[in-house]
């Protein structure tokens, strides 16, 4: 791969690298935000309108504003004026900044660093190394920093896998809103979160319901489906565990098979009964009052089977 670049002298914009090799940022993204930076600071161009002059349609800059907000390039506020108006504030950075440095940003609190002049480096100037081999051919793949490449690079997917129900949790979720696709890459992460919600309790029905109640009104677009669902996930503690419903009494109940009853009669069996208490009692009883025949005429009886003589002079007698 060979590179040619010659250094503008005149009408030329710095922009870091880390903006254009952001590994989560779209080319309409990064085409946005270097845009919005290679305006005068005095510009009161808006991002609508930046994006209409570079040419990018509207779905790509509503996806494309999303992932500035997301990591944080692009903050922006709405705010009442004195004649009751309402008016977007919008503020880009080269820099993330957190909503907290945002709005200091914007109310002028935030402490701005004095220009230092540098002090002359001893000894006479000399010319620039630029464009000379090196001495010693440097080993490996020097392409970036060790460090500045590792911050680059986006994490790694646990190895651990999650449990079956939070991937389940999180899969599919533009069948519970349209406005819910989420980015294939984000599963992982959001699978994580929904695995710590198990952990705490909750069921995968429970934590899709609580992602289907928190998104805001069908009309409104929601600009990052990823960011908002794993916004939502991020402290399963906020959110009480559901407690089962108390098994109903009926369920352990069972009919009585005896005949005493005209209409069908329930009760809680003991062991494995199969007839209420008052069928069981009245079948007791009736074994007791039954008369008994006596031991000599049981005698007889029971010899009749083995000799017909036998019994006839046993009853005899």
């Amino acid at each position: 791969m060979l590179r040619h670049g010659i250094p503008p002298a005149r009408f030329f914009s710095q922009v870091s690298n880390d903006i254009i090799r952001h590994p989560r940022l779209s080319s309409d993204a990064v085409r946005l935000l270097t845009w919005q930076l290679s305006l005068p600071l005095d510009a009161e161009e808006s991002l609508s309108r930046s994006a209409t002059r570079a040419g990018i349609k509207k779905g790509a800059f509503l996806r494309a504003k999303g992932q500035l907000k997301a990591e944080g390039y692009v903050h922006e506020w709405r705010e009442q004026g004195v004649r009751g108006l309402w008016s977007t504030v919008q503020l880009v950075s080269s820099v993330p900044l957190s909503a907290p440095e945002a709005a200091a940003l914007k109310d002028g609190r935030a402490p701005v660093a004095a220009p230092t002049v540098p002090c002359p480096a001893a000894g006479r100037p000399t010319g620039r190394a630029a464009g000379r081999h090196p001495e010693n051919t440097p080993k490996g793949n020097t392409s970036n920093h060790p460090r500045r490449a590792a911050e680059l690079t986006p994490p790694e997917p646990q190895s651990q896998p999650h449990p079956p129900q939070a991937r389940e949790a999180v899969a599919d979720l533009h069948l519970l809103d349209p406005r819910l696709r989420v980015p294939r890459g984000m599963l992982p992460q959001l699978a994580a979160l929904a695995a710590q919600w198990l952990a705490c309790g909750h069921t995968a029905e429970g934590v899709r319901e609580e992602i289907h109640r928190d998104p805001p009104a069908a009309p409104q677009h929601i600009h990052s489906p990823g960011g908002l669902v794993r916004y939502i996930l991020r402290d399963p503690r906020a959110v009480p565990v559901p407690t089962p419903a108390p098994e109903p009494r009926v369920a352990r109940m069972r009919e009585c098979e005896g005949e005493r009853h005209i209409q069908p009669l329930l009760f809680r069996p003991l062991a494995e009964e199969t007839s209420c208490p008052a069928c069981r009692q009245e079948r007791a009883e009736s074994a007791e009052q039954v008369p008994r025949p006596r031991d000599g005429v049981t005698a007889g009886l029971h010899a009749s089977y083995a000799s017909p003589r036998s019994a006839k002079s046993a009853l005899s007698q």
